[in-house]
């Protein structure tokens, strides 16, 4: 059942499981979980950081289809199970009570309330992108951030690599398999050491560590890197670096978060909080592939289900 407008008002829905967020791992886990036959609210902001990317690729079945696509089609079949409730809105509270968890959310003026016996975090990441005025323009076709996703496109191209962190040496080194003709553009971050130049240098990768301008290109796509001295080097593809964030202030609950602010999770989602689990983008190692991703949230969905069954309620008693 869909509802993208909210509920009368009074209306609190009950559910078994609250999913989060409806990329490939948010629709896998609400996928399984209703097979399951576990009532699922699937709540979803319909934002998606890959909102701009028209391929998507590596996807067995799927490949080459629209990001967009991918994740309406998904909707469909979530969907259609009755099992399912399906609500767009833009989640502001996730909180603990003492039979499980309180979901709260709102969408131009629409209300969502909602109680969960288990809730699933799949709201991925916001990106953060250097601030050059025309990088959005080309990102989404000649500019991308997942190089397993769209190098293949690239491949043989001139490209460029535009990263300012310190992990800029093995992200430019994995740029590098799909292309003899790289340079890497730290816009005057000084994130290289000699160590790390010399590793550049031996894979035959080019470094400008100047601070860049702007993306150059047309209709056609991009076809250059501008340096704030002016100097103009040729590229018909880039790939970018950004800063990733999860933004979870609506969390009232006490995750365990790494340095870069991801979900600590185990192996299935499990976050350390009884009956609070994670997975996708959210949780470390970050961005990832979409099949990737949706095979996490079967994981996931299947270890909620077995713990919804073994009692949740013995496990929080374990862990208080």
């Amino acid at each position: 059942m869909t509802n993208p407008v909210g509920q009368d008002a009074g209306d609190v829905l009950s559910v078994d499981v609250a999913v989060i967020g409806a990329g490939p791992a948010g629709l896998s886990a609400a996928l399984n979980l209703v097979r399951a036959r576990r009532t699922v609210l699937l709540v979803d902001a319909n934002r998606p950081r890959n909102a701009a990317t028209l391929r998507s690729h590596g996807f067995v079945t799927r490949d080459g289809i629209s990001p967009l696509e991918l994740r309406k089609l998904g909707r469909v079949e979530v969907e259609s199970y009755p099992e399912a409730t399906v609500v767009q809105s833009v989640v502001d509270r996730v909180a603990r009570e003492a039979d499980g968890w309180s979901v709260h959310g709102a969408l131009r003026g629409a209300e969502l309330r909602a109680r969960a016996r288990a809730v699933v975090i799949a709201t991925g990441l916001r990106e953060e992108f250097p601030p050059l005025p025309s990088l959005r323009a080309f990102y989404g076709t000649s500019v991308h951030s997942c190089v397993e996703c769209d190098g293949y496109e690239h491949a043989g191209q001139s490209l460029a690599f535009l990263c300012e962190t310190a992990d800029v040496v093995d992200r430019a080194l994995l740029v590098r398999s799909w292309t003899d003709d790289l340079v890497v553009y730290t816009n005057g971050a000084a994130v290289l050491d000699d160590r790390g130049r010399t590793r550049l240098s031996a894979a035959g990768v080019a470094v400008d560590e100047r601070p860049v301008a702007d993306l150059e290109g047309g209709r056609d796509g991009l076809t250059g890197v501008r340096l704030s001295d002016g100097d103009v080097r040729p590229h018909t593809g880039a790939f970018v670096r950004p800063l990733w964030h999860a933004d979870l202030d609506w969390l009232d609950a006490p995750v365990e978060r790494d340095d870069e602010g991801l979900v600590l999770v185990d192996r299935l989602g499990r976050t350390g909080v009884p009956g609070l689990y994670a997975v996708g983008d959210v949780t470390p190692p970050g961005p990832e592939q979409l099949i990737v991703a949706a095979g996490h949230g079967a994981s996931t969905a299947a270890a909620v289900h077995r713990d919804l069954v073994g009692g949740l309620e013995d496990l929080r008693d374990a862990v208080e």
